[in-house]
């Protein structure tokens, strides 16, 4: 084994529920959905009108200002809905399937025994091409670009974070393909982030075209955009892409058997699920067969995601695009009266405000509630605890809140994205959106650079 990089900054945050490490197929839902606030950047423009017939790989939607990117259906069946919110933008785009799983044809062989262009073109017609997102910013990689390296973390240490040793077991040929296919899309490395414990070995070892790299700490250990900035750090002007672990699956998949098949298994956890375990599914599948008769009675909240970056769903909502879990907690709509004077031993706190850092082993349920309201941003020195990056977190998020670009640059926005300081919004004495605060300034940042 290589060299193992240890971070002592970060947060574990022990939640109830963690999935049965076994796998059974969920039902067929009675339709998926391809949800453009999934991707960020993107001004969808439709290609298919309510009530057509589509198959696996037919375009349902794709960029406006690039719109050689498309977002191609996962399922053959019909256009059901378009459903759409404020001002007409397109929030879903649903799809029924028909039972058939037709599947357009594409381009199917080695990639290592194809060009570059070829590569790029095959991803871009089937609609595989979304799955690979480029840092800075965390939007869809332009296919314009030759990044710099492309990055892959083998484990996820989030709470409730599915188990990618158990995802991939069996699946070493497809996951060699399709790393195979991102080395041909890269003038440098492709890196590997795997963990000494959590990763299969033996799988890693076994590997072809790939620098690996241990990684060892707390979470945020298991997030690419940390290891990023251990290994090669995104300065102005650079550009790396990150592919999810299930979405090199996806990627080998379309050149061994030349037709999108954007299988994924998915954890269903959390404390109000009575019998948490994987199922194997698809993009953008119904929640429904997952959720129905297995979560207990309540107001609970659905997160396609983990509970620090995750979306709020329906309980009839869709999977996310980049997604492998669904996790479901408590509704926390109450008040606390006195709330902090009670010792707390079931309260989960970072800062010792409760006796429960005696016990830091213990499992927490959870819920939404902030425990208290909205205050000023003061000093706290707690950010960087939590983040293991040489980064001065409370500049920086100051620099964003009034926007000034200069000094965002310079103190490192570049390098992060939501999920690198969803921690300091966790922990956060003052309750500040923080991850809300750094798309915004992202935005900001994007349309000046045009």
């Amino acid at each position: 084994m290589d060299k193992v990089i240890k971070l002592k900054k970060g947060l574990d945050i022990h939640l109830q529920g963690e999935a049965e490490k076994k796998v059974v197929q969920a039902p067929e839902p009675e339709s998926f959905a391809l949800k453009p606030p999934d991707f960020h950047k993107l001004i969808p423009k439709l290609s298919v009108h309510e009530g057509d017939e589509v198959k696996a790989g037919t375009p349902l939607f794709f960029d406006k200002y690039r719109p050689d990117i498309l977002f191609t259906s996962p399922v053959s069946g019909r256009v059901k809905t378009i459903f759409r919110g404020e001002r007409r933008r397109i929030l879903e785009v649903i799809v029924t399937p028909d039972g058939r799983q037709e599947r357009l044809p594409f381009r199917k062989g080695d990639p290592l025994g194809m060009k570059r262009e070829e590569i790029v073109d095959n991803l871009l017609k089937s609609g595989v091409w979304p799955f690979i997102r480029q840092r800075p910013f965390d939007h869809v990689a332009d296919p314009k670009d030759t990044p710099k390296a492309v990055f892959i973390s083998l484990f996820d240490t989030s709470p409730l974070a599915p188990d990618y040793s158990l995802i991939l077991k069996g699946e070493e040929k497809t996951f060699q393909t399709g790393v195979d296919a991102l080395s041909m899309l890269t003038a440098g490395k492709v890196h590997l982030g795997a963990h000494p414990d959590r990763s299969d070995e033996a799988f890693v070892s076994a590997l072809k075209n790939v620098e690996v790299h241990y990684f060892k700490g707390p979470h945020p250990a298991g997030n690419v955009g940390v290891q990023i900035h251990h290994i090669d750090p995104v300065n102005k002007g650079e550009v790396v892409w990150v592919v999810n672990p299930q979405d090199v699956l996806i990627i080998g998949r379309l050149f061994e058997e030349g037709v999108y098949d954007p299988r994924r298994i998915v954890a269903l956890a959390g404390s109000e699920v009575k019998e948490p375990q994987y199922y194997q599914t698809m993009v953008g599948s119904s929640v429904v067969p997952l959720v129905s008769g297995n979560v207990k009675e309540g107001q609970l909240r659905y997160i396609s995601g983990n509970v620090l970056t995750g979306t709020k769903i329906a309980k009839t909502g869709y999977l996310g695009f980049y997604d492998s879990l669904v996790s479901v907690i408590p509704e926390g709509n109450y008040a606390e009266f006195f709330g902090w004077l009670l010792p707390g031993f079931k309260k989960f706190s970072f800062s010792r405000t409760f006796f429960s850092w005696l016990t830091p082993n213990r499992k927490y349920r959870l819920d939404t509630n902030l425990h208290g309201g909205h205050r000023a941003l003061v000093f706290s020195g707690l950010y960087e605890k939590v983040v293991p990056m040489d980064i001065l977190v409370m500049q920086l998020l100051k620099a964003m809140i009034i926007e000034d670009i200069d000094l965002m640059e310079n103190l490192g926005i570049y390098e992060v994205v939501e999920e690198d300081l969803a921690l300091c919004e966790f922990i956060d004495p003052s309750k500040t959106e923080i991850q809300s605060i750094l798309r915004n300034a992202i935005n900001v940042l994007i349309k000046e650079l045009g």
